[in-house]
C-alpha cells in the first residue's frame, strides 16, 4: 500500500472555494508499478493490475469527474486496453494491503464498475457489483453484465484524452459519460449511496487528470 498527494478540485452544492490537496491510496499487482506526478497530470505505468483509490467516501448525490488518456507510444506496458473505474465502493480501504492490485479480488466490493476497452479493447461493460467472494473463484457467481458495447465507436483510441463524467443521484440512478455521451443510465433497485472511486487500469501506461469531486 503507498499513499500519493494529488491536487484535485472538490467543490460541494454552495460552491464553496476551492480545496486543495487529498491522499490517494494505491493497490498494485507488480513492483514494477510506476505513479509519477508531473504538474497537474498523474503518469502511470502498470505492467499488472493497478488500482489508485482516493480515500475519502462519497455520499449520494456526488458526481466525479475527469480527464484520461491511454498512451501508445512504444513503451514496454503500451498497450491499448482498460480505461476502467469503480465508484460507491463499499470498504474499499479495508484489507487493502492483503487486497493488492489484483482484478479478481475486486470482487469482494459492493460498488458501480465501468471497464471502458477492456479485454484487450474488445468490450465496454458495465456492472453492479455485489460483493460475492464466491465469485473470485467461481465465474459463474461473477456479477451480471448490466450494459455492454462492443463496437469500435465505443471502444478506446490511442494518445486520446477523454473526459469521463459519473454522477450518482439522490434517487438511485447512475450515469456514466465519456466525452458527453451517455453510456450508462442505471437506476438501482438496491442504490449505493456511500462509497469510494477508484481510477483502475492493467497492464498499460495511462494519464489522468482534472479530477473534480462535486459534492
Amino acid at each position: 500500500m503507498r499513499c500519493l498527494l494529488l491536487f484535485i478540485t472538490l467543490s460541494c452544492f454552495t460552491q464553496c472555494p476551492f480545496a486543495q490537496s487529498t491522499h490517494w491510496r494505491i493497490e498494485e499487482e507488480s513492483p514494477e508499478t510506476r505513479v509519477l506526478l508531473r504538474g497537474d497530470t498523474l503518469d502511470i505505468t502498470s505492467p499488472k493490475g493497478l488500482s489508485l483509490w482516493w480515500d475519502e467516501p462519497l455520499t449520494a448525490p456526488c458526481a466525479i469527474s475527469y480527464r484520461a488518456c491511454v498512451v501508445m507510444q512504444g513503451g514496454p506496458c503500451d498497450r491499448l486496453s482498460d480505461l476502467n473505474c469503480f465508484w460507491m465502493a463499499h470498504s474499499a480501504l479495508r484489507g487493502i494491503s492483503q487486497r493488492g492490485g489484483r482484478f479478481v479480488e475486486s470482487y469482494r466490493l459492493q460498488c458501480y464498475y465501468l471497464g471502458y476497452g477492456g479485454n484487450h479493447n474488445t468490450t465496454t461493460r458495465f456492472r453492479r457489483y455485489n460483493g460475492d467472494t464466491l465469485a473470485i473463484a467461481d465465474p459463474a457467481h461473477r456479477p451480471t453484465i448490466l450494459k455492454e458495447y462492443t463496437d469500435s465507436a465505443h471502444l478506446l483510441r490511442p494518445n486520446h484524452w477523454y473526459t469521463v463524467r459519473i454522477e450518482v443521484r439522490a434517487d438511485g440512478r447512475t450515469r456514466y459519460f465519456i466525452d458527453d455521451e451517455l453510456l450508462v443510465d442505471y437506476l438501482d433497485p438496491a442504490p449505493l449511496r456511500k462509497g469510494y472511486f477508484a481510477f483502475r487500469t492493467t497492464w498499460s501506461h495511462t494519464r489522468l487528470t482534472e479530477l473534480r469531486i462535486e459534492k
